[in-house]
């Protein structure tokens, strides 16, 4: 069993809530309105936030995520205009996070995934599937386990870098959202 802590609570906190709880893990959750003064204790911290609100986070909570394995679900798009992402192509929202937390575990994943499909445990006939990218082989194999435990496929997406695919394969199924192309309960899945 594992202790998750869960910034955010909104439909992606809930639902990785959800799912962590069904594979028999604890779970604390927070927002940035409640519990602020809370220390995070979970052994995974998973940021379920929208990537303006990352700094934030960190720059409250940075002393507590130390040491921590952090999940960064974020895809840091333009929401005004949802035509671009909003770091450099040659980047990565998790490499920022990586390089603001160098003595945190970062991952990234869940976001190439919507909050329905995490509930549902399925991509229409698909089982949901969570890509998960890292440098930390230890790390991704516990959040790995913790999927896997609420029911889920996780697949080992490769190193941190990879993170900029995962970016931009969630910015697609974002945009197809939408615009009315995919459902919010659709999206991609993952046949392996």
């Amino acid at each position: 069993m594992t202790h998750i802590s869960i910034i955010g609570t909104g439909n992606m906190g809930r639902a990785i809530a959800g799912l962590a709880r069904k594979g028999g893990n604890t779970v604390e959750e927070f927002n940035n309105e409640s519990r602020a003064d809370e220390v995070v204790t979970g052994d995974i911290v998973v940021l379920a936030v929208p990537y303006p609100a990352v700094a934030d986070v960190i720059a409250k909570r940075a002393d507590q995520l130390a040491r921590k394995i952090v999940v960064d679900i974020t895809n840091p798009l333009d929401f005004e205009t949802f035509d671009s992402l909003t770091v450099a192509a040659d980047g990565s929202a998790a490499a920022e996070i990586a390089a603001a937390l160098p003595q945190s575990r970062v991952l990234k994943a869940f976001n190439t995934t919507f909050a329905a499909t995490l509930a549902s445990g399925s991509v229409g006939p698909v089982p949901t599937t969570v890509l998960i990218a890292g440098d930390d082989a230890e790390a991704k194999a516990l959040l790995s386990d913790v999927v896997a435990a609420g029911g889920l496929k996780a697949i080992d997406a490769g190193a941190l870098s990879r993170a900029r695919e995962l970016e931009a394969l969630g910015f697609l199924q974002l945009t197809l959202a939408v615009g009315e192309k995919v459902s919010w309960t659709g999206g991609f899945g993952v046949l392996a």
